[in-house]
């Protein structure tokens, strides 16, 4: 009883140092030791399969179909957007390095310059600017199509989001409270769901960790209906009956760069299959 006691404190201590001010690497470290003792079975490395790495048999069924993914059409189409050359010559791959190669864990990021978050979809709107064409819809299939192409050539790449700059860090820290701030009628956070009750059900759907989840976007629901993370963002505040925001709000943005953050380490696995 004493020893059942003393894990439940440690828990809590864990836990209440998550949702402190404190250096990110220091939240980001008592997180994984939060799920540790929450969900001691699974491994690290397989918080990119989120509630599946808890139903084997669910990520039985997930590894078939990624054997011949329901969307390889979709993302064909979003490859052949992104080696079609603008009207200049120059095709998206000359706006990134290495060619757009494994360089998609490094969003979002900080731009000091600019004062704001940097996502994947920023950069590519950014690409076509710079080549004098017109930009695409944040949010839009397009863009969720392309960015998906981009992103797979990142794939198996560890996610690795830099916080050096006071910047950063403001996003960062703003990307955080908001992500715990409780709101809407349900009076629910981010965290309510994905740190508080991880793991547990709500209706038929089992409630994922929140490290990891920003590894596989976009993912294609029922097989090839595309979702961004940040289209999820506007899907999680309607079902907790609060407003959402518009694609690519500084919100959003910084909710975007912290939970990205709080993956570093894990590996990119961009598209995937979700039912």
């Amino acid at each position: 009883m004493k020893h059942k006691f003393t894990s439940i404190l440690a828990g809590l201590l864990v836990f209440a140092s998550i949702g402190a001010h404190g250096l990110p690497e220091e939240d980001r470290i008592a997180l994984v030791a939060h799920y540790k003792q929450l969900l001691p079975d699974i491994k690290f490395d397989d918080y990119i399969y989120g509630a599946l790495a808890m139903n084997p048999e669910a990520k039985e069924q997930y590894d078939s179909v990624m054997e011949f993914p329901p969307y390889a059409e979709d993302l064909h189409q979003g490859g052949i957007q992104w080696e079609t050359p603008f009207k200049n010559g120059e095709k998206f791959a000359s706006c990134f390095k290495y060619e757009g190669n494994n360089i998609a864990g490094n969003y979002p990021y900080f731009d000091d310059k600019a004062g704001r978050v940097i996502t994947f979809e920023n950069a590519v709107n950014d690409c076509l600017k710079a080549n004098n064409e017109k930009e695409i819809k944040y949010g839009s299939k397009e863009m969720a199509l392309l960015t998906a192409y981009g992103r797979s050539l990142s794939d198996n790449m560890k996610i690795h989001i830099k916080i050096r700059t006071p910047g950063a860090l403001a996003a960062y820290e703003k990307g955080k409270r908001i992500y715990y701030q409780r709101q809407g009628q349900l009076n629910f956070s981010c965290a309510t769901c994905h740190v508080d009750n991880a793991g547990r059900f709500i209706r038929s759907e089992q409630l994922s960790m929140m490290i990891g989840q920003a590894s596989h976007w976009p993912e294609f629901r029922a097989g090839t209906e595309p979702v961004t993370l940040q289209g999820r963002f506007i899907q999680c505040q309607k079902n907790t009956r609060v407003k959402p925001e518009e694609f690519n709000s500084e919100d959003y943005n910084d909710l975007e760069f912290f939970m990205t953050y709080m993956s570093n380490g894990l590996k990119m696995q961009t598209p995937v299959f979700r039912k």
